[in-house]
């Protein structure tokens, strides 16, 4: 199995005057697995009804719900945790905060360390594009990872994620 990535040249000059052309790496996502599917997979592979599955799904949904939203972090047995987390602007005056500056609210899933592992040992294809959509080269292998702090290795171009001390670890959606 690999993970599937394009790099496409683009334009990444803010000046519309001037033009920079660098590639740009994005996972190229394959296409939506159903809740059905996933169901009937896991009822395949553990012996539980799809109907226990379903229902169980939504026990864990309802909890995660409320808890998530009182402000905890909920762990997901042998998947990860989700937390609760929010864009806003900053004030320099304790008279204008307000909920006016939070911009979005979102949701932080941090998988588990089996889950990363995965991930790390998991190889990449990389599919390259010019400025025009033709294809002109094809990378294969794997991403070493020098560095043990669940980051995405020391080749990676620029990490983000919301304040997370690991900013490669979180899936922020």
């Amino acid at each position: 199995m690999a993970i599937r990535v394009k790099a496409v040249e683009r334009n990444v000059s803010f000046n519309k005057d001037e033009e920079d052309y660098r590639f740009v790496m994005l996972p190229e996502l394959y296409n939506r697995i159903t809740e059905e599917k996933v169901l009937a997979e896991a009822s395949a592979h553990s012996g539980i009804s799809i109907a226990l599955l379903k229902a169980s799904c939504s026990a864990i949904s309802d909890v995660l719900l409320a808890w998530i939203t009182e402000g905890h972090s909920v762990a997901i047995p042998n998947i990860g945790s989700m937390r609760f987390s929010i864009n806003s602007k900053s004030v320099n005056n304790v008279e204008d905060v307000g909920t006016d500056l939070i911009s979005s609210k979102k949701i932080i899933f941090t998988p588990s360390v089996d889950i990363k592992n995965e991930l790390k040992r998991t190889s990449i294809n990389i599919t390259c594009y010019d400025r025009n959509g033709k294809q002109i080269g094809n990378i294969s292998g794997s991403n070493p990872d020098d560095d043990d702090d669940g980051g995405s290795g020391s080749d990676s171009g620029n990490n983000s994620g919301g304040g997370n001390s690991n900013p490669g670890d979180d899936f922020v959606g």
